[in-house]
Order: structure tokens, then sequence, then C-alpha cells
């Protein structure tokens, strides 16, 4: 007999959510796993748990997590024989440090966030335009006149401004 579904009512807050969530929870099984493969398939059945046990009431990010850790202890328990396959321990070790990175991410990333904000419009614009998939730096440096390498030492300033803003943020956030 198939495991019971969440009703149909709670299938857009799962994707919702799900989605929201999806780069995350990758990257936090992808931390306590050797191979990508292997990653992914734990993946898989990751969000098989998740709905088929979905609760709309609950928090959803830190209880998909625990649901992943305990997924790939049961995979890597199916490969205990395998001398390449983690202990529990360091899996655990693994999983409580890429949540203190995945948080650390979130919080850099979102100072990054209000940092853009702050750079007067024209390099906010040019680093957004230069930092967008498929764009060639040369193509740019012709549009705005400029040769290559000197586009290339602006966009280092700014991100250097952007480095020292982001690290100012996050300091100001640790000891508030």
């Amino acid at each position: 007999m198939p495991p019971p579904r969440p009703e149909s009512h709670l299938y857009e807050p799962f994707l919702s959510l799900y989605a929201e969530h999806q780069a995350a929870l990758h990257t936090f099984i992808r931390a306590m796993l050797p191979r990508r493969e292997e990653a992914d398939e734990v993946m898989q059945d990751v969000i098989v748990v998740l709905w088929q046990k979905f609760d709309s009431a609950q928090d959803f990010k830190k209880w998909a997590f625990g649901v992943a850790r305990l997924e790939v202890l049961k995979f890597l328990q199916t490969r205990k024989r395998d001398r390449h396959v983690f202990d529990d321990a360091l899996v655990n070790q693994l999983a409580d440090r890429a949540v203190l990175l995945e948080q650390r991410h979130f919080t850099e990333r979102e100072a990054l966030e209000g940092c853009l904000q702050k750079l007067p419009e024209v390099q906010r614009d040019l680093v957004l335009t230069a930092y967008t998939k498929g764009s060639s730096m040369d193509a740019l440096a012709t549009l705005r006149g400029q040769t290559p390498m000197s586009l290339y030492k602006l966009l280092h300033r700014i991100r250097q401004s952007l480095q020292e803003c982001v690290q100012k943020t996050v300091a100001k956030r640790e000891f508030a």
C-alpha cells in the first residue's frame, strides 16, 4: 500500500516552499555525500518523503534539512560494506557544518543585496550587466567606449567596495 499523500490543497504551498529551499537543500545533501550522483539520488528520496509527510504548519526548512539528514544516513547505511562510505558521526558533523555554512551564505547574500542597493545607480547597473549570464566583457567595454582592461579594473574596485560593505554588514549582525 503506498504511503499517504497530503491533500491536494497543500500542493501549491508545498511547491512554493520546496522551490524556495531546493538549492540549499541540495547543497546540504551534497555536503554530506562524496559523489554528485549519490546526492541526486538521495535528493529524489527526500522529495518523496517531504511530499508524503508535508504539513504546512511546520518550519519547512528546518524540517526538510532534518529529513535530508536522515535520508543521507539511511542511504549510507545501505552502502555500509563499501569502504568509501563516511561513518554516521562524520556525516552528522558534515551536516552540522553545512547548516552553519548555509546560514552564513544566506546572511552574506542578504548583505550583498543591501550593499548593491547602496551603490550609485550607474555602478549597480554595470555590476548587474557585467555578471549577467552570457554577457561579454569585451562587448560591454566596447558599448561603454572603454578598453576591456579598464572595465575589469573598474569592476574590481566595485567588487572590493561590495566585499567591504558585506563584511561590515555581516560583522554588525553578528555582534548585534
